[in-house]
């Protein structure tokens, strides 16, 4: 897929953040594999619930009562335009809370839900969140997955007090107080692909992405990652859309070398390319092959076919999306009741925890749901365990957040994705993760 957001009467610093985007976007177009894995989590008072077959899902307080009155505002922005289209994320995110509305709300109150679509204009999105913020008068923002708003609005809602629960892309999503996404975002993925072709045991790593502005913050992190475990590192870019895949392969392979390994980062339909390009001149057996996380969907499984199998190693942000966990299972139920026309994936995953997570966290507030009372909720958020995650997920006071810093690895099998590793740590060769993990242990 190619994204091309500029037109010739945008500004330059407007171009500027779009064409940087553009690179981050990446390894966020992640689809979720299928297989079953284990179950992670138990549910408690508040979080999500497993429903059984054939039964209404129950979330929230999970009483099966509609809620009324006055409803409780919640925001978010998110990317919507030709070629880019995040809404499954924010469309799983009202799903949710359609499924907590129908069974109690937040303390008897429904939540509206106000997604805001964006065209990657910076003027846009920070119109929007004064809009959210002030016009709407939300209590908080929840969902945003977009390519340049956390660099656009994050100080701004700072400043109004809000605590945002995200989808990331770009650094300040992992770099600010204020934001906390539930994925790990594309150089962290990047990592974890390069670390599991170490473990396998390569001698050199090539690493491939698409030459658009911006990847330069991308790559930094498996050159990071390969320096610590004293393997060489080859940084290869090719245009996108991929003209070129037979030659795009045997670069990328000629580039590791003999024992090496290869480690793409594209979005699904020219990592393809570039993989079924190899496998006709017969490369696929020649190195070791990884990719981020955009791989792990069983469209790309399928499409390479068993000549694939235990060939391809793919780091997955989340679980699988037939795994047996109560969470998992719950998940499913939520998009088959209340929205049957979002695919099953690891957009709808990531909407799906940032409801849940949000509705424990404002159903311990004691009074009226405001600004402050629903974020400084949001902010005491620890633990949160869901087996669709790693590890529990946590919010906190921090100068910095990347709460998803473990995850797992997938390989095609038979046309389906399923599991190659279990749960891992993202290298702390990575010095925001090095933070991170020093927060994590204060406690």
């Amino acid at each position: 897929m190619h994204f091309n957001p500029f037109t010739a009467r945008e500004r330059p610093a407007t171009a500027a953040l779009c064409a940087i985007a553009v690179a981050l976007l990446l390894s966020v177009s992640a689809c979720g594999g299928s297989s079953g894995d284990k179950a992670g989590a138990t549910a408690t008072p508040g979080d999500t619930k497993a429903s059984t077959t054939g039964s209404a899902p129950k979330c929230g307080l999970g009483n099966g009562k509609k809620a009324s009155g006055t409803p409780i505002k919640i925001g978010a922005i998110v990317t919507k335009q030709p070629g880019t289209d995040f809404t499954d994320i924010t469309n799983t995110v009202k799903a949710y809370y359609d499924c907590v509305n129908a069974n109690g709300g937040i303390n008897g109150k429904p939540i509206e839900y106000l997604p805001q679509p964006e065209q990657t204009d910076p003027a846009q999105i920070a119109s929007l969140a004064k809009k959210l913020a002030e016009s709407e008068q939300v209590v908080a923002i929840v969902g945003n997955i977009s390519l340049i708003e956390c660099a656009v609005n994050h100080k701004y809602w700072e400043s109004k007090g809000y605590s945002v629960v995200s989808a990331g892309i770009a650094p300040e999503c992992y770099s600010t107080p204020n934001v906390a996404a539930v994925n790990m975002g594309p150089r962290y993925s990047s990592d974890g692909a390069v670390q599991t072709l170490i473990r396998k045991g390569v001698k050199k790593i090539a690493f491939v992405q698409s030459n658009v502005p911006g990847t330069g913050y991308i790559e930094a992190g498996p050159k990071l990652v390969a320096a610590a475990a004293k393997i060489p590192i080859a940084s290869l870019k090719e245009n996108v859309p991929i003209q070129d895949a037979n030659s795009a392969a045997l670069k990328a392979v000629q580039a590791a070398g003999e024992g090496g390994g290869v480690v793409l980062n594209f979005t699904p339909p020219e990592a393809l390319k570039i993989l079924q390009a190899a496998q006709r001149q017969g490369l696929q057996d020649r190195v070791k092959w990884g990719c981020s996380t955009p791989c792990n969907t069983d469209f790309l499984a399928d499409a390479l076919g068993s000549a694939w199998n235990d060939k391809l190693f793919v780091n997955a942000e989340l679980n699988l999306t037939n795994a047996d966990g109560p969470d998992s299972q719950l998940y499913r139920d939520v998009l088959k009741q209340y929205g049957p026309k979002i695919p099953l994936g690891s957009f709808s995953q990531m909407g799906f925890v940032m409801g849940a997570i949000t509705t424990k966290a404002l159903l311990t507030v004691k009074g009226d749901v405001t600004v402050e009372s629903a974020n400084a909720a949001i902010r005491a958020v620890k633990d949160f365990k869901t087996d669709i995650l790693c590890s529990p997920w946590y919010y906190g006071d921090a100068p910095l957040h990347i709460p998803n810093n473990v995850d797992r690895t997938t390989t095609p099998k038979d046309g389906v994705m399923v599991q190659d590793e279990d749960c891992f740590q993202i290298s702390d060769a990575e010095p925001d993760i090095a933070k991170v993990r020093q927060i994590e242990q204060q406690g």
